[in-house]
């Protein structure tokens, strides 16, 4: 599958736009994606016990096994921890995009991303719905415009798509993603948006998506904080009129790979955006005992404050990642790690099987200049493999957390 950024336009019959409306000062902060044909729907969700009020709704448009055709997203506002009269605004939202694109209600998933606790201004959101599905377009700019339009404190919007033929025929997957902080998935503020012409049955649609999460999403963090309202959906409305996929077959693996990696794109997207972050921390798990052993290791590394701010000043502080290994919860024997650092300007080894190697300081700050380095781990308890990508933690990180609501 080649990779491309034309974002969720890319498949057939799909159309979107981002504008303005007024609920944030001066960018665009609402988005609309419609598909022409009613789209099976999958989707999964963050597993905190305080959820935002489209969780909840999306959930149950979920359990119903509703066909979508439309999807509401305001950035701004989270509409979370806001009581019954969040569930009613969030509800007037779905009403309203359905009134006006002329479809049911139960047919529109919405989301909300922004601060938690502040009920939507929902007089502006309706206003802004009626106004934006004149500007609905299947073209490169309607993409653009919805990816912007969800952003918070990214600061660059996420888009990725591409192509993969599947029983003869060409079928196109196109995505957008928000996030920068409160970024620590475990679903399932992060939200994906996936929209594909692939023609296939719901239950395979949605174990697709949940096995792509576990490698993709879920190994991934900015801050250690799950957000209320994490939420990836994937709508597949069959106009690439490949056979119905059916059974867990080539046309099935094909699709997933290409999902697959439309995901881990997106998710490596996220923590390159990092809050305040000069530096994208890979870390590549071998030889763990079981997969499960090996994504704790990695994503307690990745997780770790006193990891991310040794990185951030280039502070070759190995200890600090043995010392996220012993908490994560996983089995593994100490005494047989060994550990090097990559990136661009170079590598250096750390330890061997369990052993300290004298290191040159100079090199090290070398290898750790790199905006992007690579935390090799190989243990000898198993066959096992994980990755896990996170970011370093600046002052600006503070900054940005500091002052959110003004």
């Amino acid at each position: 599958m080649k990779i491309n950024h034309n974002g969720v336009t890319e498949a057939k019959g799909f159309f979107a736009c981002g504008r303005y409306t007024g609920l944030k000062n001066k960018r665009r902060d609402l988005a609309i994606i419609y598909s022409k044909v009613p789209a099976t729907y999958a989707g999964t969700f963050t597993q905190s016990l305080v959820k935002g009020a489209p969780v909840i709704r999306n959930i149950e448009v979920l359990k119903n096994k509703s066909l979508i055709q439309g999807i509401v997203i305001n950035s701004g506002h989270a509409n979370s921890c806001t009581g019954h009269q969040g569930i009613i605004n969030n509800q007037k939202m779905a009403d309203s995009l359905a009134t006006h694109l002329k479809i049911p209600v139960e047919s529109v998933l919405t989301a909300s991303t922004g601060v938690i606790g502040v009920q939507i201004p929902i007089d502006i959101i309706e206003e802004g719905i009626e106004k934006s599905v004149h500007f609905l377009t299947n073209d490169r700019q309607g993409a653009i415009d919805a990816a912007s339009a969800i952003m918070t404190t990214d600061t660059v919007s996420k888009e990725v798509s591409g192509q993969v033929i599947i029983g003869g025929k060409v079928v196109r997957i196109g995505a957008m993603a928000k996030g920068s902080g409160m970024i620590h998935p475990n679903m399932a503020t992060m939200l994906t948006f996936i929209t594909t012409d692939v023609d296939i049955e719901q239950h395979l649609l949605q174990k697709a998506l949940l096995d792509s999460v576990q490698d993709t999403y879920n190994m991934i963090s900015v801050d250690g904080d799950t957000s209320t309202n994490d939420m990836v959906f994937v709508l597949a409305n069959g106009l690439a009129e490949n056979n119905k996929i059916t059974e867990e077959n080539e046309d099935y693996d094909a699709f997933k790979k290409a999902l697959d990696l439309i995901n881990r794109e997106l998710a490596i997207m996220i923590v390159r955006d990092g809050e305040g972050a000069t530096k994208t921390l890979e870390v590549k798990i071998y030889g763990a005992k079981t997969k499960q052993d090996a994504r704790l290791l990695a994503r307690s590394i990745v997780n770790s404050n006193l990891v991310r701010t040794a990185f951030f000043g280039e502070d070759a502080n190995w200890g600090r990642i043995l010392c996220a290994m012993g908490y994560s919860g996983a089995m593994f024997n100490p005494d047989a790690v060994s550990l090097m650092l990559k990136s661009r300007f170079g590598s250096i080894r750390l330890v061997e099987e369990g052993i300290p190697l004298s290191f040159n300081e100079e090199v090290a700050a070398e290898v750790l200049k790199g905006n992007s380095v690579e935390i090799i781990l190989v243990l000898k308890d198993g066959h096992a493999d994980a990755e896990a990508w996170g970011c370093d933690m600046s002052y600006d990180y503070i900054r940005i957390n500091g002052d959110y609501r003004t």
